[in-house]
């Protein structure tokens, strides 16, 4: 992987990028959200992601798509992308039997995302309210959050205060704190 570089604001190739990318620079600025940009190639897992970290000079979150057995209810799920996930330890917190990874087709549906690229700005697709958010609250002990802006050749840094404060109320989207350990059996 080539050597990434931090730049503040959305890219010069900005008109080049894709309309989903678009739209979370669009936000970003409107809200008067202060952020950071790394252009590098498809970041798609978190052992990816750690040279991205690096010039970040921020940690990059797990974003995992979560649904239940029938389908019928979806999840974002957002936590410190080096912690253990076991699905049962999330279930009983959210009264949620049998929590597994949603399909593409699903994750495309209802934010406009594509595998790898799972990230809290693709709430901006989701219109229709049909994903709840969950963060879990090692995370919230952090002062920014690093996440793919809809798509995973770019990551951004931003204030989690600003996530919280101005963008979810903004995307009139609630977040459910969830709690997680780190060791799990």
């Amino acid at each position: 992987m080539t050597e990434s570089i931090l730049f503040k604001g959305r890219p010069d190739d900005f008109a080049e990028r894709l309309p989903k990318e678009q739209r979370c620079y669009e936000l970003l600025d409107e809200l008067g959200i202060e952020y950071w940009h790394v252009n590098h190639e498809h970041a798609d897992t978190i052992e990816a992601c750690h040279e991205i970290e690096k010039a970040l000079g921020a940690s990059i979150c797990k974003n995992l798509f979560l649904t239940n057995r029938q389908q019928t209810d979806f999840y974002l799920l957002l936590m410190p992308g080096d912690k253990p996930f076991k699905t049962k330890l999330l279930s009983k917190q959210i009264g949620s039997a049998r929590l597994s990874f949603g399909s593409a087709e699903h994750m495309e549906k209802h934010l406009d995302i594509t595998p790898g690229s799972v990230s809290v700005l693709g709430l901006i697709n989701d219109k229709e309210h049909a994903v709840r958010l969950l963060v879990d609250a090692d995370l919230l002990k952090d002062d920014f959050i690093g996440c793919h802006p809809c798509i995973n050749t770019s990551t951004l840094k931003f204030k989690l205060s600003d996530m919280t404060g101005k963008l979810l109320p903004a995307l009139e989207h609630d977040m459910t704190v969830v709690e997680l350990p780190w060791e799990v059996d």
